[in-house]
């Protein structure tokens, strides 16, 4: 007890020099704690990808396109439950900044595939039967103060033109994870405007979403659609859903490695402020390390005060920044929803940022310990004064 309150009193002895420590700490552990977790969230769609799903595309690359008179040859297939398909489609929503996916589908088949969608059987069936109807996430409808029965124009890329939908339904996703900021219109409305504008791009998709029965199927099946089409002059690449996911995170993993590693950066670089905070704490009292000496304290005694001291500046600002986590990822899911679906902290990651905060103690307490317990009296005595 009488360690713990010489440590206690000890800590604040200098105290603008040990409120810097604590929130510098503090914010490196904050900073490591939301790397990690931007990191996680890019690979969350992969992460939460149904296992029942695959996706199949052209095998040069997704940009060209497959023909719709596949759909059925696919079905045929055994292991397959279901079968949809679609196209990216790439509008823009007034102006450039306003990005968010879109996609032509087949309404029914599409929604089928995806029950995280949770839609109103209402607001399902005006949307299967409006030929221009759209359904959008909640998230993107609340970004642009969208309600049902709004008339949407998109501004065409890779299709050209004015495009107008009605708003038939607003989604919900069945788990935090599921993506709200899609617009999802009708296929058969994109094909036919295609057919009289630009004929030799009708009748084709850009890919096909195929349900198995068992997960444990998904091979035996993605590997029967691709030998279907081997040496046709459009030869498909089916993969699980997850693998779809995998090949877009691996175009951006060389970002995701660098901030991973700059997370890292970041609690090394604050080991060193501290070890440095510490070695100042330890060189100015080594006197009174002599005279604690003197009167019996032995090297133990010395060690357990100095590393003790390092280690709860180190806790506190790991508390402190672990603290801060929760609010500052509150602001980041409510200001950027339009980037980040949610940006939920696990548990896994809070724990990580107290083991850095341990480990910053650790490490900077090593050497000031070390030297303040072998100091020898009499050199430390010649301080004094």
């Amino acid at each position: 007890m009488f360690m713990l309150k010489y440590i206690i009193r000890n800590l604040f002895r200098h105290k603008l020099r040990s409120v810097l420590t604590v929130v510098g700490v503090a914010v490196a552990v904050l900073a490591f704690g939301l790397l990690r977790t931007l990191v996680g969230l890019w690979y969350a769609g992969a992460e939460h990808a149904s296992d029942t799903r695959l996706v199949t595309r052209n095998a040069i690359s997704l940009v060209f396109p497959l023909p719709i008179s596949y759909l059925d040859r696919i079905r045929g297939v055994s292991g397959v439950s279901s079968v949809s398909y679609g196209n990216w489609f790439g509008g823009i929503y007034i102006e450039e900044k306003n990005f968010f996916a879109n996609y032509a589908v087949e309404p029914r088949t599409y929604l089928a595939l995806y029950p995280e969608l949770v839609l109103s059987e209402k607001q399902k069936n005006d949307f299967i039967l409006d030929r221009k109807g759209c359904i959008v996430g909640e998230r993107l409808a609340k970004t642009y103060g969208w309600k049902v029965g709004d008339l949407i124009t998109l501004k065409g890329t890779i299709f050209p033109g004015n495009w107008e939908f009605v708003l038939r339904g607003i989604y919900h996703g069945a788990e935090k994870a599921t993506e709200e900021r899609l617009l999802l219109f009708h296929w058969s409305y994109l094909n036919e405007s295609v057919r009289q504008s630009f004929p030799s791009r009708a009748d084709q998709v850009g890919f096909f979403m195929i349900g198995v029965k068992r997960p444990e199927l998904a091979p035996e099946v993605s590997l029967a659609v691709d030998s279907m089409f081997k040496n046709s002059l459009a030869e498909t690449l089916t993969e699980t859903e997850k693998a779809f996911h995998m090949g877009f995170i691996a175009m951006t993993e060389a970002i995701m490695v660098a901030i991973q590693i700059v997370s890292y950066m970041v609690i090394a670089i604050i080991m060193v402020v501290a070890a440095n905070t510490m070695a100042m704490t330890a060189r100015e009292r080594i006197g009174e390390y002599a005279t604690l000496k003197t009167l019996g304290f032995k090297a133990g005694h010395l060690a357990g005060l100095i590393f003790g001291e390092s280690v709860a500046i180190s806790v506190l600002g790991g508390v402190l920044g672990v603290a801060a986590t929760f609010p500052v990822a509150h602001w980041i899911e409510v200001e950027l929803t339009q980037y980040f679906p949610f940006f939920s902290v696990s548990m896994e990651t809070l724990l990580l940022e107290l083991l850095a905060a341990l480990s910053v103690g650790v490490v900077s307490g090593i050497f000031p310990t070390w030297r303040g317990a072998t100091i020898r009296i009499a050199q430390g005595l010649k301080r004094i004064g």
